[in-house]
């Protein structure tokens, strides 16, 4: 017999996600560790869609948990393009040490 969880297990499971995700966006100034913790808002939100969409039944919000993955793989090249360049530059991936992108 298969026993699925209500709809609120998964709300407070992608809210707890969430924050952690902001928090971590918020405290910490290593460059990584932000990227890593919006891509860890990114899935909390991916969660809830598609916790909506088997509630509701339709497959909407899977199709643009599809479209969010997709925006999220491109956000993942260029966030880590401009890391990467950032720590060329400056030689830190620290938030705080870096003033202005000029180069």
């Amino acid at each position: 017999m298969l026993q699925t969880l209500p709809l609120e297990y998964y709300l407070i499971l992608s809210s707890i996600i969430f924050c952690i995700g902001a928090f971590g966006v918020l405290t910490r100034r290593n460059a990584i560790v932000v990227f890593m913790c919006i891509e860890l808002m990114l899935n909390a939100v991916n969660l809830t869609l598609v916790a909506f969409s088997s509630y509701l039944g339709d497959s909407a919000g899977q199709i643009f948990v599809f479209f969010v993955m997709t925006v999220a793989a491109a956000e993942a090249a260029v966030g880590l393009a401009i890391i990467l360049a950032l720590f060329r530059t400056h030689k830190t991936v620290y938030v705080d040490d870096v003033h202005s992108m000029r180069w």
